[in-house]
């Protein structure tokens, strides 16, 4: 039977399945490396690690899996929203992370940017703030950093 537009195929009373979370696959040069940055200066932990080809770490609610050489995409941008960015910076300048952004707020988020090892961009988002203007947003191929 073809699914009809605006009908849920499972309406027959049977209950979808939950989705439980995202976890990306971000592809990373050295995986030894990768985990010593997101352990060490990102503040995750390791979860399970396959010492030749992937492991996946996590900090709270918030996992992500490292592939060396293998699946995602270089240049991959993950967006994972956070209590308080303005908290996260204060971390992450303290333990030396590759802020790209500093806390800004945008209609959508108060967010920062952190690159990792291979320059993939984690966005860290909270809130908007109400008692800051919004920022324009600059598309990164135009500006002198991206």
């Amino acid at each position: 039977m073809a699914h009809q537009p605006g009908h849920h195929p499972l309406s027959s009373g049977q209950a979808p399945t939950r989705l439980e979370g995202v976890n990306p696959i971000l592809r990373v040069r050295s995986l030894e490396a990768s985990i010593d940055y997101y352990v060490r200066v990102l503040g995750f932990k390791v979860d399970w690690h396959d010492p030749t080809t992937m492991a996946s770490v996590s900090r709270d609610r918030c996992g992500i899996m490292l592939c060396e050489g293998d699946q995602g995409n270089p240049g991959t941008w993950v967006w994972i929203g956070v209590d308080d960015a303005d908290v996260l910076f204060r971390e992450y300048s303290a333990t030396g992370a590759r802020i790209r952004l500093a806390p800004t707020n945008y209609p959508w988020g108060y967010e920062m940017h952190v690159e990792d090892t291979d320059g993939l961009v984690l966005r860290f988002g909270s809130d908007p703030r109400a008692d800051r203007p919004f920022s324009a947003w600059v598309p990164w191929y135009r500006s002198a950093s991206g």
